[in-house]
């Protein structure tokens, strides 16, 4: 039979896959395999569907040479191999609704390579699925026989593989770095490895390569990427993993023009946009201001307006105190085109704030009665239309707070909350170069600096010397060569120019509370490294997870991972994370105590 030759020629034990034949097939001896899908005994005829991740064929058995009693042990999710010739459906038991419809594989003989247990099945992974997704991580292997995970799976083989050609062309070099390695503070906890051969001592899984992809410049590497696991002990929601990929980039002699072109070329490949695709730039405090966010989603409006000034004297003394304490008073409006609010609509916009430290929010209708309207005269109203750019009725929705970055986030959440309840966010993407990002954020309480990214950020150049002077209120105002890449209100993608003289990074050390010491014993290796001779260098990393998420369409990156985790960090099939053995504990000189 030609199919007998065929699989020998191939080395595969089929000849076709179960998505594949047409009627330009029919007469060809075949060999297919797969998952029984269907079984069905029609009165004496017999009918099996076979499914793989490419489809379904119909496997009839009038020409069947065995024993049919073989079908009663092929049960559903049984994996069968069948011989025999393609033939046509008859016209009325043509399905139009498959790719293979048409035709059927007429069964001479049939293998049962491997019998399901039907009966203690979880849940059956085709059609609609019935299952709650603590049971689809449990059988995760179940739920990745799913068409849609399985086409997830095979976006992100396609992303990586892009990205890698996209890269190659522009000359990068793929270079691995170390999975254990240095703990070093990025934002997060580690997750450090005990090491049996050094009692006492640990690993540290890496947050991300940052002190080794600059080391990499500083050895002359040039142009550096990697698609590399990065590993965070943090809280985690439907967007976060604790291990997750990133495509990370570095280059030597980089300027922001450079990566931000790079990057135009990585999206434009990614997401079929066209060649001369370039993305709209936004600076961080034109993002804070007018959206209430560093990653805005700009595919919808209600722009936030500071209308602080407005109520410096007004009646209202909830904003007035506001005013008067140097906070912040932000709204935004809602034509009422888009949404009439009622009562308990407003009532219920506390809810979406208070996550974010609001307390309320409050209301004006311009023609109707309700909120602070009597606190509002008309001159003022008229103050807000035309600060707001509002020609016609509608609601202004307000955010007061003394700390300004509340008001912010009260107005962002609600904005998010109403361009999805509205219908106002419209499909595609929309892209953002955010740049000019603080340098640093001051915590008041603790009376100390932090760094907005990761200690390795170069201020602007032009400003080096103001950095090096020191003075606190001149550092607050300083911003970094630090750039986010943002679409859809997803941070895709963060990066900057890193610090390349030993006294600025020695500098940064000192302004973040290090000790030399401190310094020296978490940052030695790199701060000798500065002193012989570093280009300068910056780089960006891209969340691969978060963009295959959003190429897929899907809101949780649990979706796109192949065996995640959940938002409590385990690993539901493996039962991971375990007490470890005695011997394990020995042999690495700890103690382990279970709460």
């Amino acid at each position: 039979m030609e199919s007998n030759h065929t699989a020998i020629k191939t080395g595969l034990m089929r000849t076709h896959h179960c998505g594949e034949l047409r009627a330009s097939d029919i007469g060809k001896d075949v060999i297919v395999a797969g998952w029984v899908n269907k079984s069905r005994d029609l009165g004496g005829l017999h009918f099996m569907d076979l499914r793989d991740k490419f489809g379904v064929t119909q496997l009839g058995f009038e020409q069947f040479k065995g024993d049919l009693s073989i079908l009663k042990k092929c049960s559903l999710e049984s994996v069968v191999l069948a011989k025999g010739k393609v033939g046509a459906r008859p016209d009325s038991a043509k399905n139009t609704k498959m790719d293979t419809g048409e035709v059927e594989v007429q069964v001479e003989s049939l293998e049962l390579l491997s019998q399901s247990d039907i009966n203690t099945i979880p849940f059956l992974p085709y059609g609609s699925v019935e299952a709650t997704e603590d049971l689809r991580l449990k059988y995760r292997y179940l739920d990745l026989r799913t068409q849609r995970l399985q086409e997830i799976l095979k976006l992100r083989s396609r992303v990586t593989t892009k990205v890698r050609n996209i890269l190659a062309n522009e000359e990068f070099i793929e270079v691995e770095t170390p999975i254990l390695y240095k703990s070093t503070p990025e934002g997060a906890r580690d997750y450090i490895v005990p090491s049996r051969v050094h009692p006492g001592e640990v690993y540290a899984l890496p947050q991300s390569p940052q002190t080794l992809k600059q080391l990499l410049m500083i050895g002359g590497t040039d142009k550096y990427f990697q698609i590399c696991r990065c590993f965070r002990d943090e809280d985690l929601r439907a967007d976060r993993q604790p291990e997750f990929s990133q495509i990370d980039i570095e280059v030597s002699f980089a300027t922001p023009v450079y990566i931000k072109k790079l990057v135009e070329k990585i999206i434009s490949g990614l997401f079929d946009l066209p060649s001369d695709f370039v993305m709209r730039t936004m600076s961080y405090d034109e993002a804070i201001r007018d959206w209430g966010s560093d990653k805005p989603d700009v595919r919808f409006g209600l722009k936030h307006y500071d209308v602080t000034d407005l109520f410096a004297d007004s009646e209202f003394s909830v904003f007035k105190t506001v005013a008067d304490a140097k906070g912040l008073i932000k709204t935004f409006f809602v034509p009422t085109e888009n949404a009439t609010f009622s009562r308990k609509d407003t009532d219920g916009f506390t809810d979406i704030v208070k996550p974010h430290g609001g307390k309320g929010v409050a209301f004006l209708k311009t023609d109707a009665e309700g909120g602070i309207k009597k606190f509002v005269s008309d001159e003022l109203k008229a103050k807000l239309k035309e600060r707001c750019e509002v020609t016609g009725e509608g609601t202004f929705l307000f955010f007061a707070d003394p700390n300004a970055d509340v008001s912010h986030s009260c107005a962002d959440a609600l904005r998010r909350h109403l361009g999805k309840k509205l219908g106002l966010i419209k499909d595609g993407y929309e892209f953002l170069w955010v740049y000019d990002f603080p340098l640093l954020e001051w915590d008041g309480e603790l009376n100390r600096f932090f760094a907005k990214h990761h200690p390795f950020t170069s201020p602007k150049t032009d400003k080096f010397d103001t950095f090096l002077k020191g003075d606190t209120e001149e550092l607050k105002a300083l911003s970094a060569e630090a750039y986010d890449v943002v679409c859809n209100g997803y941070e895709l993608g963060g990066g900057s120019i890193r610090i390349f003289r030993k006294d600025i990074q020695d500098k940064m050390f000192e302004v973040l509370g290090f000790s030399a010491e401190d310094a020296k014993k978490q940052f030695g290796f790199f701060v000798e490294a500065l002193k012989y001779g570093v280009p300068p260098h910056g780089g960006l990393a891209f969340g691969l997870d978060r963009i295959v998420m959003m190429l897929a369409k899907t809101e949780s990156i649990r979706d796109v991972i192949a065996f995640p985790k959940t938002t409590a960090a385990s690993d539901l099939m493996a039962q991971a994370p375990s007490v470890p053995s005695i011997d394990q504990l020995k042999e690495l000189h700890m103690e382990f105590t279970k709460k």
